[in-house]
């Protein structure tokens, strides 16, 4: 990208920023048992859902993660992020349900929150007719969407919602852009830099940092006591990367069961190249392998 020249998202608009993640072509993936869309009625309108069954999932009691897909709250469907549900559905061997969440700057927050905490009720009320074990519904996310995973699993303990049996990971965004040593090292990266971070930040958020709360900035809350069991993922090279690691910290700091893991060799983002980068792969692995663990031994 650097080689390219590739410009600054937030010099080239939202719209063509989408239409860049929109027309990268990647392989298609694992076979999975089946593609289901579906979808449900959230406050904001009809929210579209993904469902994917794994060859491996069982056709009762399969253990399910609700998932929140990346691109800073402001990109990303479906269709773009269909590679990363498949290898997450394969590697896990649980059904995947991605949630097409509606983006900013079209839709601020809280909107995309409000519609996620849905999810999961839709989730758990339609366990019973997808084969899904209710006592195993995990939520999980990659990036702004592992932001929004964390940010469900807070206020499903703070209003006593459905249950969760694990949080899953990816590079969330859990706090607006911080001086930290990563964001110091890798803050120029073509891929995400500190200046797109703020960007898009602003357009879900809006310029006020003092108006956040822990729903749209999980890294406010007071409390990380009795929140679900965590796997957290993040790579070197990711400008993100120390504050991600912080949270894992409070987390475990609290005494929820964490597992935190930092993959050299690569930066933000590397769980939707597993079609071309091996470490990317072998973290999808690990990753899918703990999952695996975690549903079928319960903490």
């Amino acid at each position: 990208m650097a080689e390219a020249g590739a410009p600054p998202m937030h010099e080239i608009g939202v719209e063509a920023a989408r239409r860049s993640l929109e027309s990268i072509v990647r392989p298609e993936g694992p076979p999975m048992r089946s593609i289901t869309d579906t979808g449900f009625d959230g406050p904001h309108g009809r929210v579209p859902v993904r469902l994917y069954r794994p060859l491996a999932a069982p056709a009762s009691h399969a253990p399910a993660l609700v998932w929140f897909h990346g691109g800073g709250m402001i990109m990303g469907s479906l269709s773009s992020y269909d590679r990363l549900a498949r290898d997450l559905a394969e590697a896990t061997g649980a059904l995947i349900a991605n949630v097409d969440y509606r983006l900013a700057p079209e839709h601020t927050y809280p909107v995309a929150h409000d519609e996620a905490y849905v999810a999961l009720f839709w989730l758990h009320k339609q366990a019973p007719a997808l084969g899904v074990d209710v006592t195993r519904i995990g939520v999980g996310g990659d990036s702004a969407g592992g932001g929004l995973a964390a940010a469900i699993a807070l206020r499903a303990r703070n209003e006593h919602g459905p249950a969760i049996a694990q949080q899953v990971l990816f590079y969330p965004g859990v706090e607006r852009r911080c001086e930290r040593p990563s964001m110091l090292d890798f803050g120029d990266s073509p891929f995400l830099r500190a200046a797109d971070i703020d960007w898009m930040k602003n357009l879900y958020l809006g310029d006020d940092p003092s108006a956040d709360d822990e729903y749209g900035t999980p890294a406010l809350a007071t409390s990380f006591t009795g929140l679900p069991p965590a796997i957290i993922a993040v790579g070197y090279a990711d400008p993100l990367r120390d504050g991600v690691e912080e949270y894992g910290d409070r987390l475990r700091e609290a005494r929820v069961p964490t597992v935190q893991l930092r993959y050299p060799g690569v930066g933000h983002g590397f769980a939707m190249q597993a079609p071309t980068v091996a470490r990317a792969r072998a973290a999808m692995a690990e990753v899918g392998a703990l999952v695996a663990a975690r549903f079928s031994h319960p903490v």
